[in-house]
């Protein structure tokens, strides 16, 4: 059974509260991921970062009856402190954490990225993209019991070079090797920490890459399925992340981008079409 926005419905989150940090509007993969959980019957919450952002989320929120709204920059320890203490202090725990942030300056996703990535970018990038989610599982772990669980969103330029993607694609390296870090600290706390490597999505992030057309179409060109990547593919495999299906899976960067990533040669009928 499925409900009007498409997302199978049913009780598999029933009775967990989660926070989602990463929500810019609509198209946003952390919306879909959102509306997939909130259909299984999840208590959300979201953050945002500013007020620009706040306009965009609050309306999103509210349609599915979020339980929290919070301000919350992951640049300010303050405002992480305020975010995470009123999630306690509402919720008194947490169950599942979906963080979907990253940001690096436009003019380091295009050209060279060894020339056009200053010291400042590549800090900035590395804080907001893989560093924020190493502070929101401490926080988040210490809100958990055993049973709890937490994703974040990657994609594969963190494994092989993607024009214009650059410093971002470092920083999702070290995303990828911060997941695997947390999932053995937190491991003995019965608490699973994985990634999803999502392909292009029609997203705001995905618009400030300046070869972005090109990407979605080769990526349509080369992968197996011959098709983009389907948001409501991303959200089924958080859902199975963040539910009960997921036991005994952490640590693990699981690709949802229409088999691209196991392509090392496009065959000669695909690249003529």
């Amino acid at each position: 059974m499925s409900d009007e926005i498409g997302y199978p419905t049913g009780d598999l989150m029933k009775g967990r509260r989660g926070l989602v940090m990463g929500v810019a509007n609509k198209n946003s993969i952390a919306w879909h991921i959102a509306q997939q959980l909130h259909a299984q019957g999840a208590t959300l919450g979201f953050t945002y970062a500013n007020d620009a952002l706040a306009r965009r989320v609050r309306p999103l929120a509210e349609s599915i009856n979020a339980d929290l709204i919070l301000e919350c920059d992951v640049l300010s320890d303050a405002s992480m402190d305020a975010a995470f203490k009123t999630v306690e202090d509402k919720w008194g725990g947490l169950d599942f954490l979906v963080h979907a942030i990253a940001f690096t300056d436009k003019t380091a996703l295009e050209g060279s990225f060894v020339e056009n990535t200053t010291r400042q970018i590549f800090r900035d990038t590395m804080d907001v993209s893989a560093f924020s989610f190493v502070d929101a599982a401490n926080r988040a772990s210490k809100l958990m019991q055993p049973g709890g669980s937490m994703i974040t969103l990657t994609y594969l330029g963190s494994e092989r070079t993607v024009p214009n993607y650059n410093v971002m694609g470092v920083a999702k390296a070290a995303l990828e090797a911060s997941t695997r870090y947390i999932a053995r600290d937190l491991g003995p706390k019965g608490i699973r920490v994985n990634a999803i490597s999502a392909g292009p999505i029609k997203t705001l992030a995905a618009a400030g890459i300046s070869s972005g057309r090109h990407m979605f179409s080769f990526n349509r060109m080369a992968s197996p399925l011959r098709d983009d990547t389907d948001p409501r593919g991303v959200a089924g495999a958080a859902l199975y992340m963040l539910s009960d299906l997921g036991a005994s899976c952490t640590g693990e960067t699981h690709h949802v981008d229409a088999g691209f990533h196991i392509v090392g040669m496009p065959d000669e009928a695909s690249v003529k079409e």
